[in-house]
């Protein structure tokens, strides 16, 4: 089988194994991104969650010898959820972002890029695969813009004309030198909605982000959170879609396609309440199969107690008191002693008054000052 009509008939199969796009482009260096990364890196606006060798996020000769090609997929997630529970006073809920409703997609991005290599293993004496999704060494998003898949939006999402920017991205690096795709136009003209609407300023200017100020990152961090950006979570546990739902390229992209990636709603949706009393057990068997819960509860409680002081939510306070007295983590004591402050009430001054006189980590006692200071 020829290059031709061995690439045609990749296309069609992975379009049968419910990957919604393919593209191709070279092995070669991605020079331009290589200095936007260390622009970046001198800036200190990464997140840390990357690799950290620039080298190996751009050469994919690095990855792989001999390398040829790299073949792009991409798969549509859902932007919206049928029968989403709506919160109220007493029963609030939080969100997680639409990329981490359904399952994993690193999951089931993986099985299809296995059985994408396995075709070919079949069908190409001698063939070698290097295949990657989000943790790899690659930039995706780069990947995805070379071969066709989209055009890098001033979001820093790849925005595609059938499915918008909700797409998960993945790549497999070849010795196989395949036809590569043309790139696509950018369609993002003069709108800056995304960029006018960030809530922390994070989206600098068209293409670039500075990953500490976005909330997205922030809500995965583990640690404190800065007060500056405590306003900003909202209910927000994992995740942040604001630049994405303001898009007009995604008016209208529904993407209700895979069955696998459509939400359990009690889930993208949880009542916050009971996340602040959920074992490691539980929130496992609960969560463990969405990307969302990969840093473990952590986070995500320190969020919900972030979301029910946003709500100044006053039936949350003696959960919130427990935590202050009871828990081991001091992280998840001093947010409860922030946001038991900015809730009110004489229980929550009660309270933090008591626990100013009994806390010993000087962290914790800087958040119950705070917390104390909304009442003066």
């Amino acid at each position: 089988m020829n290059i031709h009509d061995l690439q045609h008939a990749f296309v069609a199969y992975a379009m049968s194994i419910g990957i919604d796009k393919i593209g191709f482009t070279t092995a070669a260096p991605f020079t331009e991104l290589k200095n936007r990364l260390r622009r970046q890196q001198e800036l200190g606006y990464q997140s840390g969650f990357e690799e950290s060798d620039i080298e190996k996020r751009t050469e994919p000769l690095q990855l792989l010898d001999g390398a040829e090609s790299i073949v792009a997929i991409a798969v549509a997630y859902p932007s919206r959820m049928q029968n989403a529970p709506v919160g109220k006073k007493g029963a609030r809920r939080g969100i997680f972002c639409r990329a981490s409703w359904g399952i994993d997609y690193h999951t089931a991005l993986r099985e299809r890029l296995t059985l994408l290599s396995a075709w070919l293993k079949e069908r190409v004496e001698g063939v070698h695969i290097e295949s990657m999704v989000d943790t790899g060494a690659l930039v995706d998003r780069a990947v995805a813009e070379r071969a066709g898949i989209g055009w890098s939006g001033k979001n820093c999402a790849i925005i595609t004309p059938e499915f918008g920017s909700y797409v998960y991205l993945g790549e497999l690096v070849t010795n196989i030198p395949f036809e590569p795709d043309k790139p696509m136009e950018d369609e993002c003209g003069d709108c800056r909605l995304c960029l006018d609407v960030c809530p922390t300023g994070a989206l600098i200017e068209g293409g670039q982000l500075n990953a500490q100020r976005c909330i997205a990152f922030l809500t995965q961090t583990k640690g404190t959170l800065p007060d500056e950006f405590r306003t900003h979570i909202g209910n927000r546990l994992y995740g942040c879609d604001t630049c994405q739902t303001v898009c007009p390229k995604n008016k209208g992209k529904i993407n209700w396609i895979h069955e696998e990636f459509k939400p359990d709603p009690e889930l993208a949706k949880p009542l916050l309440t009971p996340l602040l009393k959920i074992s490691n057990r539980e929130f496992k068997d609960k969560f463990g199969h969405i990307s969302g819960s990969w840093r473990g509860k952590k986070p995500i409680q320190r969020n919900a107690i972030l979301a029910l002081a946003h709500f100044k939510e006053e039936a949350a306070v003696p959960d919130l008191i427990a935590l202050l007295e009871k828990d081991d983590r001091p992280v998840i004591r001093g947010t409860a002693a922030w946001a038991l402050g900015r809730i009110g009430g004489k229980e929550a001054h009660s309270a933090l008054f008591q626990a100013k006189g009994k806390e010993s980590d000087e962290e914790v006692r800087i958040e119950i000052d705070k917390g104390l200071q909304f009442f003066q």
